[in-house]
């Protein structure tokens, strides 16, 4: 009989280290368990507290360099004291997840880590397996369609402030980035010492305003988190090569899940929510919702009002598209 086995022993975190208060409505615990490449993850499951039955469940991803202590814990936990059971995680390589290489990541391991959560929540007694939907936010919003065009037993699907990855399938200067990233890959095989790749750099009066929207968040007490790649771990400098083989929106035209877009109409991303739009040409049903006056990392948090995202639209779709 094929099983997986944990690979690695984690060093989980015992203490409520979140970006977010803990709910005294929903049941929480640390898992572990293991993607298809034998990495061992770390997750944070949510489960309505006093809950008996088959519930419909949700695998909750944070943005694409965030831990599922920041954005993603949070969705997780909300929607969790809605009725649902979910299960937000760190991908591989990064956070309290295993992997030898750390802050480093590649399309085809983190679509199965995503496929993996699905694989424990399948196997949960009080989730009903023929229920289970994805939501992924920002950059793991993206990885909600490839998942979604790959792993059939997805039944729904919510992408919350969707980033961009188109660039590096369509960019103008798509040669030179690759050179400049095998030549750092060269350095690091030769021993050489390069400095990590900072996404979330300091700011100051003349930054754009997308890049103080995201250090608002990543590097302030709001939503600052010591493992956060964002937060200041900064990525492995090669991570992004993989990307330019690996267009994650190629099969947006087989995903066949009802889907529910979510964006504000501040963000400079906003475009890749109407592009996706028009991409999801077989879904069974899809929707933009643009929240008004809302930034990107607004829908990480609902903003500093706490208002932003529209959790009783997301509750109303996933449990019609759920039932």
């Amino acid at each position: 009989m094929y099983k997986m086995k944990l690979t690695e022993e984690l060093n989980l975190t015992n203490e409520w280290d979140k970006v977010f208060p803990k709910s005294d409505k929903v049941d929480h615990k640390k898992v572990c368990f293991v993607n298809h490449f034998g990495i061992t993850l770390a997750g944070d499951l949510y489960t309505p507290k006093g809950a008996e039955g088959k519930l419909p469940a949700l695998a909750v991803a944070s943005p694409y360099g965030a831990v599922k202590e920041q954005s993603g814990g949070f969705y997780a936990q909300t929607l969790a004291e809605r009725g649902f059971v979910t299960l937000v995680f760190d991908p591989s390589f990064t956070g309290e997840s295993g992997g030898a290489v750390r802050n480093i990541s590649a399309a085809d391991i983190n679509l199965d880590d995503f496929a993996s959560a699905i694989d424990y929540l399948e196997a949960l007694k009080i989730v009903d397996a023929d229920r289970i939907g994805i939501l992924g936010v920002c950059g793991w919003g993206c990885y909600t369609f490839p998942l979604a065009a790959m792993d059939t037993r997805v039944k729904a699907v919510v992408s919350a402030t969707m980033g961009v990855f188109d660039s590096f399938a369509n960019g103008t200067e798509r040669l030179d980035a690759r050179r400049s990233l095998n030549e750092i890959r060269t350095k690091l095989t030769q021993g050489e010492e390069v400095p990590v790749l900072i996404t979330v750099p300091d700011i100051d009066e003349t930054s754009p305003d997308f890049m103080k929207d995201y250090y608002a968040y990543y590097r302030t007490e709001r939503g600052y988190h010591k493992r956060s790649v964002n937060s200041g771990v900064g990525w492995n400098p090669t991570t992004f090569l993989s990307h330019y083989t690996n267009d994650i929106y190629a099969y947006a035209d087989e995903v066949t899940q009802p889907c529910l877009l979510i964006h504000g109409d501040q963000v400079w991303s906003y475009q890749q929510s109407v592009m996706m739009m028009d991409r999801l040409t077989n879904a069974a049903s899809k929707e933009l919702v643009t929240v008004k006056g809302a930034t990107h990392c607004d829908l990480y948090d609902g903003g500093v009002k706490g208002d932003k995202i529209p959790f009783d639209k997301i509750e109303t779709f996933l449990k019609e598209a759920l039932k």
